[in-house]
């Protein structure tokens, strides 16, 4: 029954530098300030500390998703790739920004594994070719594109064989093990 500890903790933060005001906010905020006293307004500076107090209230133990549909990237067509990547949102954003900038529209399954990335939900059997199939079909890609080709990632080849057996996919290409090369790889093999 300490009333003294009741009230929410005020940081005043008189920094000459605004960069050095940004950081020490953030700080104070990921430390549980309730209020912080800045001179800045501009959204350079605001942002990051809304983002640090958006993520002091985040489950570390919940992987960040994004949600299991079928992304189109760069306005994709009847002849545009399709591939499929986990749902842990830092392998779907990198695949899409590596997509975006090979500059060849393609559509992206994103698969559920419960936040996991590709070797990580291979490991745990939280992903299999079943599954992709299944996602597939769900999303109806194949009525989108005018070919059954699918680039899997370059860390399941052991899928290809049961994707191309158990499915209306035939040609199962294994794409590249990280996402940096995928520009390279699809400018190589899709023809624009």
């Amino acid at each position: 029954n300490f009333r003294t500890l009741g009230y929410p903790t005020i940081v005043d933060i008189n920094a000459d530098s605004p960069e050095y005001e940004t950081v020490m906010s953030g700080i104070f905020a990921a430390k549980y300030a309730g209020i912080i006293v800045i001179n800045g307004l501009g959204p350079w500076e605001i942002l990051p500390i809304l983002t640090v107090v958006q993520n002091v209230y985040t489950d570390p133990q919940v992987p960040n998703t994004v949600e299991a549909k079928l992304y189109e990237i760069g306005n994709p067509g009847p002849d545009s790739p399709v591939m499929f990547t986990t749902n842990f949102s830092l392998t779907y954003f990198s695949v899409e920004s590596e997509v975006e900038r090979s500059k060849i529209p393609t559509y992206i399954s994103v698969v559920d594994t419960e936040g996991l990335g590709v070797l990580n939900a291979y490991a745990g059997d939280k992903i299999s070719a079943e599954k992709v199939v299944k996602t597939l079909q769900e999303q109806k890609v194949a009525e989108k594109v005018n070919h059954r080709k699918l680039i899997i990632p370059g860390l399941l080849p052991v899928f290809r064989a049961e994707i191309e057996d158990t499915s209306e996919w035939k040609e199962v290409i294994i794409g590249p093990e990280t996402a940096r090369e995928i520009p390279a790889f699809l400018n190589k093999i899709w023809k624009k």
